[in-house]
């Protein structure tokens, strides 16, 4: 959320962001309804010293009459206070409403763009494999090593379930494993957050209300969170840290859940697009600096680039353009893994950061070294997700015998184990 005084004093460079962002909202309208509710709180709040006088003045009264009167007039005092109140409340919620879908300011490097295909290539690490023999997708892979079951899976899921069985299973739990020591030794510390979340929590992240058809919401009106970010990201709610703890590295380890409800035909088959799965999050807060701010978003988006690099598998980075930011974000990064049989790159990583878009949702604030009262600043980047690694990784280190290398790193967690299907 941004402050209504900076979206006033920079009206134009508000829309302009709308714009780029491919966001539909009335700046416009929001002002003068900003207009209209400052109007009426000074009207109420008018009405409320009046009151106050009133009382002052009935107290020491002494005519049994002038009394009387006196108190008939501030009960209609009080009745004209409480339908201002009235007034007042209906049209904060229309303000409100609006606040909330106000994005934020892109950074200038970010290049304009209708979607992810506008994205820019920044980077490319890795050599794509070169196969001897006619690869397959992971999807066959799998089937016939018996790693997962989509059939069964769907069965008792409905449409994207899936079952991991066997080596996949222990594959995964490597992975995490893996990723914990390696995230770990960044200095993040390591979290399991609450998945099932109250619906503040998603307004604070920016997740509601735009993206109300993704998520998935219990009998209780709660949430299930498609990322720890949500949990974490509530974790300080409503506290004043102190500035000598930034920057607050988390690394939090949760289950995911999606509708991929905009999503209605693509990737209908394999890994990596399904409905349930799980991630490691990096989740940053620092202290209320743009300069600050760069400097962790290069930093956990790195942080996975060398994770990958560290697997072995081929992959390029992006810079997201404005029409494939979400509503907070800054500037976004993602990571994109070779798929062989795709003959493309997939995401598997995105970096991002808010400034204080986030954190003054969540009222997440610190003192300075000033003595002020300063929202902190946000950022995350996912660390690892799985099953869809699995993708890339069976599809890059399947051999010609139908056997899947286990990257090196990963053996020691796998009880040194190299292949699957040996």
């Amino acid at each position: 959320m941004l402050d209504i005084k900076f979206i006033r004093d920079h009206r134009d460079v508000v829309k302009s962001a709308a714009i780029k962002k491919h966001i539909t909202i009335d700046i416009d309208k929001l002002i003068r309804l900003d207009d209209e509710r400052v109007a009426l709180l000074q009207e109420i709040e008018g009405l409320r010293n009046e009151q106050n006088v009133q009382s002052g003045i009935i107290q020491k009264l002494t005519d049994p009459a002038e009394k009387e009167q006196s108190i008939k007039n501030m009960r209609l005092l009080k009745e004209g206070l409480k339908e201002k109140e009235q007034e007042y409340n209906k049209l904060y919620s229309k303000w409100y409403e609006l606040m909330l879908r106000v994005p934020n300011i892109p950074d200038v490097s970010v290049p304009d763009g209708d979607g992810d295909f506008d994205n820019v290539q920044i980077k490319t690490w890795g050599e794509k494999p070169n196969f001897s023999f006619e690869p397959q997708s992971h999807i066959d892979i799998m089937q016939k090593l018996d790693l997962v079951d989509f059939e069964r899976g769907s069965k008792v899921h409905g449409f994207r379930g899936y079952y991991l069985k066997n080596d996949a299973v222990l594959l995964s739990f490597a992975i995490w494993q893996y990723a914990l020591s390696f995230f770990g030794g960044k200095g993040f510390q390591p979290m399991m957050p609450p998945i099932i979340v109250r619906e503040e929590n998603l307004y604070g992240t920016g997740h509601l209300p735009n993206d109300a058809d993704d998520v998935y919401k219990t009998q209780d009106n709660d949430y299930l969170a498609g990322t720890a970010e949500v949990p974490v990201m509530g974790y300080h709610s409503h506290e004043v840290l102190e500035e000598t703890a930034f920057p607050l590295r988390y690394l939090a380890f949760s289950p995911c859940y999606r509708r991929e409800a905009g999503s209605h035909g693509k990737d209908t088959r394999g890994l990596i697009r399904v409905h349930e799965f799980y991630k490691w999050e990096q989740v940053v807060l620092c202290e209320a600096s743009h300069e600050k701010s760069v400097e962790y978003h290069e930093w956990i988006n790195r942080n996975t680039e060398e994770f990958i690099e560290s697997l072995g598998i081929p992959y390029q980075t992006v810079l997201n353009c404005g029409g494939d930011l979400g509503q907070g974000q800054v500037k976004k990064y993602d990571i994109e893994l070779w798929v062989p049989l795709e003959e493309k790159y997939r995401e598997i990583s995105s970096a991002s950061y808010f400034h204080d878009f986030q954190t003054r949702r969540f009222n997440i604030r610190y003192r300075d070294q000033e003595g002020k009262l300063r929202f902190a600043h946000s950022l995350n980047c996912t660390a690892i997700p799985t099953p869809r690694i699995l993708v890339s990784l069976v599809e890059n280190f399947q051999e010609a015998d139908g056997t899947i290398r286990i990257p090196e790193v990963l053996q020691p967690f796998m009880g040194g184990k190299k292949y699957i299907g040996k």
